[in-house]
C-alpha cells in the first residue's frame, strides 16, 4: 500500500463566503488542490435569474474577481490545482473571465470546463411525465427558470488526467470537486466503493467550509477567535482514511464533535446518501481525536449508485415581498401584529376591490418574541422587536403596491414605528424547486481543456445494488432501567446531553443529534423519538419525521419533510433553511436520572 497522501482545502461553503479563506489555505495550508462550492438550490435560482438580465452573468463572479484575482499566481507558482463548481448556469462565461484574468497576470495555465448538467436547451424535449417530482409525484412544469443534474466527479478527475491545472463545473453534487483529484491521485476505479465512500465523505465534511473546525458548533463559545477563522484541510490517504486539521496560527476548532455535526448536516438516512458516483453508508464512520486540532475519520462503505442522476428544476410561482421594521414600547410584540394585520387586511381589501385576486401566502412572525418556537416560546414581554413579514401574490403589480402602502402605518396605526429610512423592499421572483430523477444515459458529459474538447460521453454506473436497511444499532438499557421510579429523574435540557445541527434540503430539513457521551445514548434514543420531534415542531412542519440511527459516533437523524415553507427559494418564513432547527430542539427538557445530574451541571 502506498503512503502517499494528499492534501485538500476548501475555501468556500456557499457563494458569498470569506473573502480571505483562499489566502489562508495558499499562504499556511500546504496544500495540493484548493477547492471551492459556491452551489446550492437558491443559489442556481439567484444566478439563473442574473443571466436572464444578462447573458454574461450566471457564475459566481467572486470566484475570479476576489479569490482567484487574489491567489491564482501564487497557486501557479506552488502547483495547487483549482477545482470550483462556480461555473453556475454559465459556466463559458466563468472561464472567459479566468482567461482575461491569466493574461492579466501574465501566467499561462490549462483551463479545463466540464458541460452536461445545464438541461435547459434540451428541457422541451425531455419525458415531461417521466420527470416527476421526487415527493410530490407532480410533473415537471413546461415552463422553467433553470433545470440541472447533478454531476458527478469521475469528469473532474478526468479533466485533471488530461492536464488540467484549474477546472470549473456547473452543478455537480458538493462533495465531487473534494473526490474528484482523489479518483485521480490515487487512481480509484469506479467499482471502488468503499474508498469512493471515504472520499466523498471527505467532500461532505469539507464543503461547508468552516462548519466543520467550529462555524456553527453548539459549543461555540469554546471556539477560539472566531476573527481569525480556519477553513479546513483533509489530509487523505489511499484507502481514503483522512484527517481533518485547520491551517497553523488561525482561530477555530478541529474535535469529534465538530467533525460530527458536520457530518450529519444535510443528510436523509446515512446508511443510504446516494451521490452519481457511489451510494454511500456512513452509519459506522469512526471519528479518533489523533492530535490537536486533528479527527481522524474512517469506517465508510459504499456500493453502485445505480443509474440516475438528481436532477433540480426551478421555476416561478408568482412574487414575494419580504421585509422587516423596528418597534418600541410597552406591548411592543402585540403592536406590531396589530400594525401588521391592518396592513395585510386593507391592502388585500384593495386587492379585492381591483380584481387583483387575494394573497397566496401571509408570514407574520416577531423576532423578539420568539415566534418561531411556537408553542415553546419563553412568556416574555419585550419592549423592543422586529417586525417580520412575508407575502406571496401571483400579481407583482400588487406587491408593489402593499410595499408602498406599508408607510401608511407610520402614523395611522400604533405608536414606536421606525427604520422607514430605508428604501421600499420590492417584490422578487418565488422560485420553486422541481426535484427529479433522469437517466445516465440521457446525459452526455463534455470535458473540454482549453479549446479543444477531449471528453464526450455518458458517465454510466453498474445497475443498483440492494439498499441496506437503515442503520440500527444495539444499546444497554440497564442504565435505565435501574432507574425507573417516577421520582428518580431529574430534567434537563437537551444541550446538556448532545450537540445538535440542522439544515436543509429543499422543503425537507434534518436534525442530527450527537451524544456528548456514549453513555448518554440510551437515554437519547428512549426519549427523542420521531414522534416526539413531531409534536415539538408541529407549528411549523406539514409532513413527516423520520429517525435514523448513527452508531458509528453515536448520533441520531431525523429526516422531516414539508419543514420550510416551500424551502429556500419559495418561504416566506424567517427560518427557510432550517438553520434554527437544532438551536431551538437543545433547549427542549428530557428527564435523566439523578446520578447523571451532578455530573452534568
Amino acid at each position: 500500500m502506498t503512503n502517499k497522501q494528499v492534501r485538500i482545502g476548501c475555501a468556500s461553503a456557499f457563494y458569498g463566503d470569506s473573502q480571505l479563506s483562499a489566502r489562508q489555505l495558499v499562504d499556511l495550508g500546504d496544500i495540493q488542490y484548493l477547492v471551492f462550492d459556491y452551489l446550492a438550490e437558491v443559489t442556481m435560482a439567484i444566478l439563473s435569474q442574473a443571466k436572464a438580465k444578462n447573458e454574461d452573468y450566471g457564475y459566481a463572479v467572486d470566484f475570479v474577481t476576489v479569490a482567484m484575482k487574489d491567489v491564482l499566481a501564487d497557486c501557479a507558482k506552488k502547483g495547487i490545482k483549482v477545482i470550483a463548481n462556480a461555473g453556475g448556469v454559465n459556466v463559458p462565461s466563468c472561464i472567459s473571465a479566468l482567461q482575461s484574468l491569466c493574461k492579466e497576470l501574465d501566467i499561462s495555465l490549462n483551463i479545463a470546463g466540464v458541460y452536461g448538467d445545464d438541461l435547459s436547451n434540451q428541457a422541451t424535449e425531455l419525458p415531461l411525465n417521466e420527470l416527476i417530482e421526487n415527493q410530490s409525484g407532480e410533473p415537471l412544469p413546461k415552463k422553467l427558470a433553470s433545470i440541472n443534474a447533478y454531476l458527478g466527479a469521475q469528469p473532474i478527475a478526468d479533466a485533471l488526467a488530461a492536464g488540467a491545472d484549474v477546472i470549473v463545473t456547473g452543478r455537480v453534487v458538493d462533495s465531487a470537486v473534494m473526490l474528484a483529484p482523489l479518483i485521480h491521485e490515487f487512481d480509484w476505479k469506479a467499482t471502488d466503493y468503499n474508498k469512493l465512500s471515504q472520499g466523498a465523505l471527505v467532500g461532505h465534511v469539507l464543503e461547508c467550509g468552516a462548519q466543520c473546525t467550529g462555524g456553527n458548533f453548539t459549543d461555540w463559545h469554546l471556539v477560539p477567535d472566531f476573527s481569525n477563522m480556519s477553513y479546513p484541510i483533509a489530509e487523505v490517504s489511499s484507502n481514503g482514511d483522512f484527517i481533518v486539521s485547520i491551517p497553523p496560527t488561525t482561530g477555530g476548532m478541529v474535535s469529534v464533535a465538530t467533525v460530527a455535526e458536520q457530518i450529519v448536516y444535510e443528510i436523509g438516512d446515512p446508511a443510504n446518501y446516494l451521490l452519481p458516483d457511489v451510494a454511500c453508508d456512513w452509519s459506522n464512520v469512526q471519528l479518533e481525536q489523533v492530535g490537536e486540532n486533528q479527527v481522524k475519520v474512517q469506517g465508510a462503505k459504499g456500493r453502485s449508485p445505480g443509474g440516475k442522476y438528481k436532477v433540480c428544476a426551478t421555476y416561478i410561482d408568482g412574487y414575494r415581498l419580504m421585509g422587516t421594521f423596528y418597534i418600541a414600547g410597552l406591548r411592543a410584540a402585540d403592536k406590531a401584529r396589530a400594525n401588521l394585520n391592518a396592513w395585510v387586511k386593507r391592502t388585500e381589501n384593495y386587492f379585492i376591490e381591483n380584481d387583483l385576486g387575494k394573497y397566496e401566502q401571509v408570514s407574520i412572525e416577531i423576532v423578539g418574541a420568539e415566534d418561531t418556537y411556537g408553542p415553546h416560546k419563553q412568556n416574555i414581554a419585550p419592549r423592543e422587536v422586529m417586525a417580520k413579514y412575508g407575502l406571496h401574490h401571483q400579481n407583482r403589480k400588487a406587491l408593489t403596491f402593499a410595499s408602498a402602502e406599508l408607510a401608511y402605518l407610520a402614523t395611522s396605526a400604533s405608536p414606536g414605528m421606525t427604520a422607514f429610512g430605508i428604501s421600499r423592499t420590492k417584490p422578487l421572483p418565488l422560485m420553486r424547486v422541481h426535484s427529479t430523477l433522469i437517466d445516465k444515459s440521457q446525459l452526455p458529459v463534455t470535458v473540454q481543456l482549453n479549446e479543444n474538447v477531449i471528453i464526450n460521453k455518458t458517465y454510466l454506473s453498474e445497475a443498483d445494488s440492494a439498499s441496506e436497511k437503515a442503520a440500527t444499532f444495539e444499546f444497554s438499557t440497564e442504565e435505565l432501567k435501574r432507574s425507573t421510579p417516577q421520582d428518580d429523574w431529574q430534567e434537563v435540557i437537551l444541550e446538556k446531553l448532545a450537540y445538535a445541527r440542522s439544515g436543509d434540503k429543499g422543503d425537507n430539513a434534518n436534525i442530527g443529534i450527537i451524544a456528548r457521551k456514549p453513555e448518554y445514548l440510551a437515554i437519547l434514543s428512549q426519549q427523542l423519538t420521531a414522534k416526539v420531534i413531531a409534536n415539538y415542531f408541529a407549528h411549523t412542519i406539514k409532513g413527516e419525521v423520520t429517525r435514523y440511527e448513527v452508531p458509528g459516533f453515536y448520533a441520531l437523524n431525523f429526516y422531516i419533510t414539508q419543514a420550510l415553507g416551500g424551502g429556500g427559494t419559495a418561504s416566506i418564513q424567517i427560518d427557510s433553511q432550517a438553520k434554527t432547527f437544532a438551536q431551538m430542539l437543545l433547549s427542549m427538557k428530557i428527564k435523566i436520572p439523578k446520578r447523571f445530574y451532578s455530573v452534568l451541571l
